[in-house]
């Protein structure tokens, strides 16, 4: 950087900068793991020299401490992607089924809210389009936070629910499904190029929550990519011109992805091991009754606590997935 004419090209620099932050933010942890290694065997040391119960149980807590951090680093390098290190858009669908699905869609975007806070990571409503009578139709978040696409991923599919009704007068058990669809959000080092020519843009009225002059103005913009099909839609926001923006960076996000499935496929590396999203091919079940449990089908991990995975405690899911991947 220090080197004369480095900022001639100041794009160039930027990407420069940026991989260099990259490689710092995945060195510098081992780093700091290592120090606290040399940290602990000084202590034993101290130890072997003469007795200290409050440098002993000091010595038992660093340890504990380092073995979390090492696992949590060597989860990390699973991560190894370039798309992996990008936030995330994660849009969810309901299946057939109506209100119950509808429901089940918004059970699992309160789920995902909770896992993003939890995580540290920003969010923002990009489309949101609640059921006629309970739930959502459609909605789609913005994740920001760096690794967010590298630890989502592992939910792309089909989430199934069984449980008894809520809706039902006769209290009969129901099976409701749900699709997750995650891609990586594009940031400015990436480029994505689109053909204005490609793309046929349709405004209408936003529907739901945001007041009088959204639901009078045709402020709603959805956007669909004719060569490939892809739609992408927005109708979070009051201008037009903001969810037109919005739309575009979903288009991007999924083009990116699509593009990178194409690679993939090329060199015979995904196709192997990724399951084809469709209703009877789910990916996880969470079961209310008779009994409860959440079961990931490719991983294996299961458990119990249904409710601590619906307020958002998806880690034992996500580190399984990133295991799993790696081993295959």
């Amino acid at each position: 950087m220090a080197e004369p004419g480095f900022w001639d090209d100041r794009e160039s620099a930027q990407i420069a900068i940026e991989a260099v932050k990259q490689a710092k933010s995945v060195i510098e942890p081992w780093r700091a793991a290592e120090k606290s290694l040399g940290d602990l065997e000084a202590m034993e040391e101290l130890l072997a020299e003469e007795s200290d119960e409050g440098l002993e149980a000091e010595l038992g807590r660093g340890v504990e401490h380092l073995g979390r951090e090492v696992d949590r680093l060597e989860l990390a390098s699973t991560l190894s992607r370039s798309e992996d290190r990008l936030g995330a858009i994660l849009t969810i669908h309901p299946g057939a089924g109506g209100t119950e699905s509808q429901d089940w869609a918004e059970m699992l975007y309160r789920m995902y809210t909770r896992y993003i806070e939890q995580a540290g990571y920003a969010q923002t409503v990009l489309d949101f389009q609640p059921g006629e009578e309970a739930g959502v139709k459609d909605v789609t978040l913005d994740i920001e936070g760096q690794y967010a696409y590298g630890y989502l991923k592992s939910e792309s599919g089909v989430h199934r629910l069984v449980r008894i009704s809520p809706y039902d007068a006769s209290s009969r058990r129901h099976t409701s499904f749900a699709s997750v669809f995650v891609t990586p959000a594009v940031d400015d080092d990436i480029a994505i190029e689109i053909d204005e020519g490609d793309l046929r843009i349709d405004t209408y009225r936003a529907s739901g929550a945001g007041g009088q002059h959204v639901n009078k103005t045709s402020s709603a913009v959805r956007i669909t990519h004719l060569p490939t099909g892809i739609v992408a839609q927005s109708q979070a926001e009051r201008s037009q011109h903001r969810n037109r923006d919005m739309a575009m960076r979903i288009l991007r996000s999924r083009l990116y992805q699509l593009e990178l499935e194409k690679q993939r496929e090329r060199q015979n590396k995904l196709e192997a091991k990724k399951k084809k999203i469709e209703w009877g091919s789910q990916i996880r079940s969470y079961v209310l009754h008779p009994y409860t449990m959440v079961k990931d089908h490719r991983t294996g991990v299961e458990t119990s606590n249904v409710q601590a995975v619906l307020d958002g405690d998806l880690g034992a899911f996500i580190e399984g997935f990133l295991t799993w991947t790696k081993e295959e």
